[in-house]
């Protein structure tokens, strides 16, 4: 069966859980809707998820919809939770972007606009919320104007000559295949949408399950199918940690990981280490499997040196992340604590999120730690006490800025101890 590995992303608020809840109801996956705001929603297992109605971590689930087998990736929509976004691009076919039609494009919604064009994801776009008081023309044009003229509403699909000359518009591939034969094939559009010159969007109302469906055939459609090598690759996205056990979140790029293979490890670290086990998620529950081939999304156990972004096997590491925290706070231990038994369990949380730093200041004893936002502090707090056993306080926050050369300049230096001469 065909793979394809699928991204949702979202500003806070669109309803990008609420789509992805009714996709896998849509496909079969589930036998009943869940909500974000009853804290039943099949993709947000975490407690914190649950109380606060918002995605804080990735998480992936499975569903079949045609002769395609999709591996939904949520990602969480909340600013300050963005580099755990950022992360999953790497192992993306395509992505889902989820738009509000009563908000229209946000500030962030253009930063995922960005990340999408420096990892070259393909982009279907999913206008929801139709059923509150919007409109769709308006909408349509904002898409144009912030995301250009490849935004093409496929909501009625593309036969009619206004949306094939709209079409043929989007690209000089397309233009010249329209001016020779007159239309444009199923194929030439897919081929255009992969090279992201076509962004097929689409509306309608997760909550109310309108338009789901029109959008499933459209993406089953018009998804070009992915070719892999059968030379053995992986693109690591995700390390966590379940009940003690160190899991590494990776998509097979090539070939076949089996059980009991040994891998080796090329990029920051030099490693080699044995796939203890490989678990296939959906949702909370795993399925452990034998063997996972090229397209599999996978977490695997044993491997102790891996880091998220690292290539293995013919895959490259992933391109320098764009994203970084942007706040810095002093941390306070409780009584009892030791800073340097505290800096070691902390370092854990940095395998799983390189871009939450945690520095710890010789000199003047204290823990520092760099985050994107309060609401990422709020949680690391929660995360602490629930894993390590101990309660921490942060104080006033400040931005965490960096230092680099304004000018040149010039400076000479005389250095002559014990009869060595040296000027600098």
């Amino acid at each position: 069966m065909n793979k394809l590995v699928i991204g949702i992303l979202a500003h806070v608020d669109s309803g990008k859980t609420t789509l992805t809840e009714a996709m896998l109801y849509t496909s079969g996956a589930l036998r009943s809707l869940g909500r974000v705001d009853h804290g039943d929603a099949f993709l947000d297992t975490n407690e914190i998820e649950r109380e606060r109605g918002i995605t804080i971590f990735s998480k992936q689930a499975v569903l079949r919809y045609g002769d395609v087998e999709f591996t939904l990736l949520d990602t969480p929509g909340h600013v300050d939770f963005s580099t755990e976004t950022e992360r999953v691009l790497s192992v993306l076919d395509y992505a889902v972007l989820v738009i509000s039609g009563t908000d229209g494009v946000q500030n962030h919604t253009e930063t995922l606009w960005r990340l999408l064009e420096r990892y070259d994801v393909p982009v279907f776009i999913f206008v929801n919320k139709m059923d509150l008081p919007s409109d769709k023309d308006a909408v349509m044009s904002e898409l144009k104007y912030r995301f250009g003229d490849g935004c093409v509403d496929f909501t009625n699909g593309i036969d009619t000559d206004e949306t094939m000359d709209e079409l043929s518009m989007c690209d000089e591939t397309l233009m010249n295949l329209y001016l020779e034969s007159g239309s444009l094939k199923a194929g030439d559009v897919r081929n255009a949408i992969a090279r992201r010159a076509v962004f097929p969007c689409y509306f309608g109302s997760a909550l109310k399950m309108t338009g789901v469906k029109e959008f499933m055939d459209g993406f089953s459609f018009y998804a070009r199918r992915v070719i892999y090598d059968d030379i053995f690759g992986a693109q690591v996205y995700k390390i966590t940690e379940e009940n003690g056990t160190r899991l590494t979140h990776m998509k097979i790029t090539g070939g076949t990981l089996k059980v009991k293979d040994e891998l080796t490890g090329s990029g920051k670290n030099e490693w080699r280490e044995k796939v203890n086990q490989i678990r296939v998620y959906s949702g909370e529950k795993y399925t452990a499997v034998d063997a996972a081939e090229a397209g599999t999304v996978c977490a695997v156990t044993g491997l102790t040196e891996t880091y998220p972004g690292e290539g293995i096997g013919n895959r490259p590491d992933t391109k320098r992340a764009v994203l970084e925290s942007v706040l810095t706070y002093k941390m306070e231990l409780p009584d009892g604590v030791d800073e340097h038994t505290a800096v070691t369990e902390l370092s854990r949380l940095t395998e799983e999120d390189p871009q939450l730093k945690i520095i710890w200041n010789e000199q003047l004893r204290e823990i520092h730690v760099n985050v994107m936002g309060e609401v990422q502090l709020e949680v690391l707090t929660r995360v602490i006490r629930d894993r390590f056993g101990f309660d921490v306080t942060f104080t006033q926050g400040s931005i965490a800025y960096k230092e680099t050369i304004a000018a040149p300049s010039l400076g000479v230096g005389h250095y002559e101890p014990l009869r060595h001469y040296a000027e600098v």
